[in-house]
């Protein structure tokens, strides 16, 4: 259906950035439509309807058509087709920004406009609410803020179905406009976006205390206690390797593993232990490690030491190494029911991840470069920082000498390796993945000195800049083989067209931008720095710069993962937080270093146990055997099927140490160590 469009009248200064905005009616009534400048270059536009009586309407929308052909586009979420919309979900830093390489046009829906209209039913959780969202038409050349009823569909992309209501009385949508142009603006398009949110609601809400304060001991001794105390049994897997005593934490436990659960056990997933780029037991040891060094705790020291013995275990073949370590599993029948649980280490196998584009099964998938330069890197890190362990050098030097041997002619290091031939599979040999070997490579020749390292690293480095950086094809692993599959077949390796976007993940953002950071360190080239806050300012765009009222955990400072999912306060948050702390120390921004320090407080939101009361209690409602055993229990994520809900959240089933409490912890520990907090 098609509504009655009313022209909004425009400044005549807008018109080289703007043609047209173009403004639905509401149920006949016509906008009331506002422009008023604001400091900073800023403009805001409200639009005002007085709804007479209650109103169904299944779409309303504002349409801005750019004066310029952009030849850039972004937006926080894929909308592919006519049928998809960018939800309100998706506003963690929300804004879509075009530009022709001179003049950009950068929008900001209203965080506090949004506000007031959730108060009022509108922005809302209920089923004929209607939501906020964008759009980008990047093939009709349009910019859109509409309201509808939206519904998640693929994981995750949204689209709109009939039946939103509006309540009698004023219905209001608001948005700021940034017009700029020039070189410096064109460089780091998410610069002004990042500022104006930050200072305009970041920075307060962080002074006022969210998304926590003070120290984050406590989060840490919970999840110590939780891992080897009260969830012990479950979670510290020990047994003996090549003669070598060896353990770590489990891949993943569920809530059926709870000592106050009144059922039987039934494990979510084979048993394992993983040191790969998500699930790291090698990272997680480090955390262990210091804790226990600053607590005098030796048996948490003597469990971390085993965890590091388990890494140097892996298997070199030609210097590569495998991954996961995980036992045969079988399904048994308990009164009519199924129940999954392990044979036992006993019949322990290695193998690789299975997030990759070739099988599920880890004993056949190929080698991943990714997971084994970022072990190699946790061992250099090992060495340096808590103990020397000549092993460590020599055993991530075995795999760089081979690791360099892989570098084609381009710079790029390849996605997966063959098991059998040690040869390229084949699939994303060109991606931003290369920048995580960057990173290793680089504190390997800071370690030895040898410069074939430097070098390789270098070269590799400018084959991302060149060629992934500028056109925002941030695809890796988790792009297309995790949890959101959606265009695997279609998208990898191009644009979607009705976007102008590649299918992003902000992971490989955060590798790139700390490998440009190490890059300038070695370097002292300038160039590295600004590229590098460039790829940090559009990972920040993934980053929740205020509360919305409608995620219902504190979330300010946490992240989302890619542009076609639905996660607040992601793990990787805790990962992020002192790179982005770095920057600001370098760069001399304070905006940087509050993001960082709301990233770590974030990385405990989610947490159940007394310290977070209002997150407790929604725990207790998903899980009422809930108790005080199970505190330091803690969900990779929240909202990550695209929806939330003020009554009943599905608070999550399971947690991942290594991806999750046990990550916190040794983020928090490791930038205490290092000075960056208190």
């Amino acid at each position: 259906m098609t509504y009655p469009t009313d022209p909004v009248s425009l400044p005549t200064d807008w018109r080289t950035y703007i043609e047209a905005i173009e403004c639905d009616a509401l149920d006949g009534v016509r906008p009331q439509t506002e422009i008023a400048s604001i400091k900073g270059g800023w403009a805001r536009v409200t639009v005002r309807f007085e709804l007479p009586a209650d109103t169904r309407q299944d779409d309303w929308q504002l349409r801005i058509i750019p004066a310029f052909a952009p030849t850039f586009h972004w937006a926080p979420h894929l909308s592919p087709t006519e049928e998809h919309v960018i939800d309100q979900h998706a506003f963690r830093s929300p804004a879509l920004i075009v530009h022709d390489g001179s003049r950009m046009l950068t929008i900001v829906p209203d965080p506090d406009t949004l506000c007031a209209m959730h108060a009022r039913g509108i922005a809302g959780d209920g089923p004929t609410s209607p939501r906020w969202y964008m759009d980008l038409d990047a093939a009709a050349n349009m910019l859109a803020l509409g309201m509808s009823v939206t519904e998640v569909k693929e994981h995750v992309l949204y689209v709109r179905r009939p039946g939103a209501e509006y309540a009698s009385g004023e219905v209001r949508i608001a948005f700021y406009v940034m017009m700029t142009e020039g070189a410096e603006a064109i460089a780091n398009p998410w610069r002004y976006a990042l500022s104006f949110l930050w200072m305009g609601w970041g920075s307060r809400l962080f002074a006022a205390g969210q998304p926590m304060s003070g120290s984050l001991d406590g989060y840490v001794g919970h999840t110590y206690n939780w891992a080897f105390n009260s969830w012990g049994d479950a979670v510290w897997q020990q047994f003996e390797l090549d003669g070598r005593e060896v353990g770590a934490p489990v891949f993943i436990v569920n809530v059926t593993q709870s000592p106050n659960y009144p059922g039987r056990v039934n494990e979510r997933e084979f048993r394992s232990i993983w040191n790969q780029a998500w699930f790291s037991s090698l990272r997680s040891a480090q955390g262990l490690y210091r804790y226990g060094r600053r607590t005098g705790n030796e048996d948490y020291m003597r469990r971390a030491l085993m965890a590091k013995e388990l890494a140097l275990s892996a298997p070199q073949r030609n210097g590569f190494f495998p991954s996961v370590i995980a036992t045969r599993m079988e399904t048994v029948t308990i009164d009519g029911k199924e129940y999954n649980r392990s044979l036992g280490w006993e019949t322990k196998y290695w193998g690789n991840s299975n997030r990759n584009p070739f099988t599920f099964n880890v004993q056949e998938a190929p080698f991943h470069l990714l997971d084994m330069s970022w072990t190699a890197w946790l061992m250099l890190v090992w060495h340096e920082e808590l103990e020397p362990d000549a092993r460590l050098v020599e055993y991530a030097r075995t795999y760089a000498d081979a690791l360099i041997g892989k570098q084609d002619a381009r710079g790029f290091f390849p996605g997966w390796l063959n098991k059998e031939t040690l040869e390229p599979c084949g699939v994303l040999d060109d991606s931003p993945e290369t920048s995580m070997s960057v990173t290793f490579l680089l504190k390997l020749h800071e370690l030895t000195g040898d410069g074939r390292y430097r070098d390789s690293a270098l070269r590799a480095m400018e084959a991302v800049a060149s060629s992934i950086v500028a056109e925002g094809r941030w695809e890796d692993f988790e792009t297309y083989y995790s949890c959101s599959w959606y265009g695997h077949d279609t998208l990898l390796g191009r644009r979607a067209e009705r976007n102008g976007m590649y299918k992003q993940c902000n992971f490989s953002m955060y590798w790139t931008a700390e490998a440009l950071l190490a890059c300038y360190r070695a370097t002292e080239d300038e160039a590295h720095l600004r590229l590098g806050r460039r790829v940090l300012d559009e990972l920040l765009m993934t980053q929740a710069s205020w509360q919305p009222p409608y995620i219902h955990v504190p979330a300010l400072g946490g992240f989302g993962v890619m542009n076609v999912d639905g996660e607040w306060n992601d793990a990787r948050q805790s990962l992020f937080a002192e790179l982005i702390i770095r920057y600001g120390q370098t760069l001399g921004e304070r905006e940087y270093v509050e993001r960082g320090l709301a990233a770590m407080y974030a990385s405990f939101a989610l947490m159940y146990c007394p310290d977070n009361p209002e997150v407790k209690v929604r725990w207790e409602k998903s899980w009422p055997f809930f108790g005080e055993a199970d505190y330091g229990f803690m969900m990779e994520n929240y909202g990550h099927g695209g929806r939330t809900s003020a009554d009943d959240d599905y608070m999550g089933e399971f947690t991942i140490f290594d991806w999750g409490n046990g990550a916190a912890a040794e983020s928090y520990l490791r930038m205490k160590d290092r000075g960056l907090v208190d």
